[in-house]
């Protein structure tokens, strides 16, 4: 695995990235179509060290990752851009994650119906008035009339940058040069 060129934006602080996992809304699935890449936005939920996400069980997504499980998941927030007088130095603040590894269908009812409990908890919290039944996610069907899958990726490889916000700095509409000077 290649290292971060720029190390000052390197971020190794555990707790932060997990956090980061946590609360970050789509990631980007990235799979191998023969010679191209495919990527493909998802909701997904970050526990157990471990992402989870889930789709229907036919499409290419699932073709892809039954002909080549290895993947790469990012994760990316912009927080907004600071500005400079000097052009090349107006730069982005953010944090990304990148995990790498290889997916598996989760087959343990139980752990797949935590994750799709934990996907509920995460993106419409306090909506339903009882957790996911273990029936539900074994017999539930899209509208095309295909099974929902749930797959995990345990990273092998974990990587972290981040570019703090300069509130100082921050652009905002109406801000120009001409007022900084």
């Amino acid at each position: 695995m290649n290292k971060i060129r720029q190390e000052k934006l390197v971020c190794t602080d555990e707790k932060r990235i997990d956090q980061f996992l946590s609360q970050a809304r789509t990631g980007y699935l990235g799979l191998t179509d023969g010679e191209l890449p495919y990527v493909v936005p998802l909701n997904f939920i970050w526990m157990n060290e471990a992402l989870y996400f889930h789709g229907a069980a036919h499409g290419r997504k699932i073709d892809l990752i039954h002909a080549n499980p290895n993947c790469c998941f990012t994760v990316s927030e912009d927080y907004g851009t600071m500005v400079s007088p000097i052009p090349a130095k107006t730069d982005t603040a953010y944090m990304s994650v990148m995990l790498f590894g290889v997916l598996e269908t989760v087959s343990d009812l139980i752990e797949a119906t935590s994750a799709m409990q934990g996907m509920l908890d995460k993106y419409v919290p306090g909506y339903y008035n009882k957790n996911l039944s273990q029936s539900h996610v074994e017999r539930y069907r899209s509208s095309l009339g295909s099974h929902t899958v749930v797959f995990r990726l345990t990273p092998k490889v974990r990587t972290a940058k981040e570019n703090q916000l300069n509130p100082q700095l921050s652009f905002f509409p109406g801000r120009n040069v001409e007022r900084e000077i």
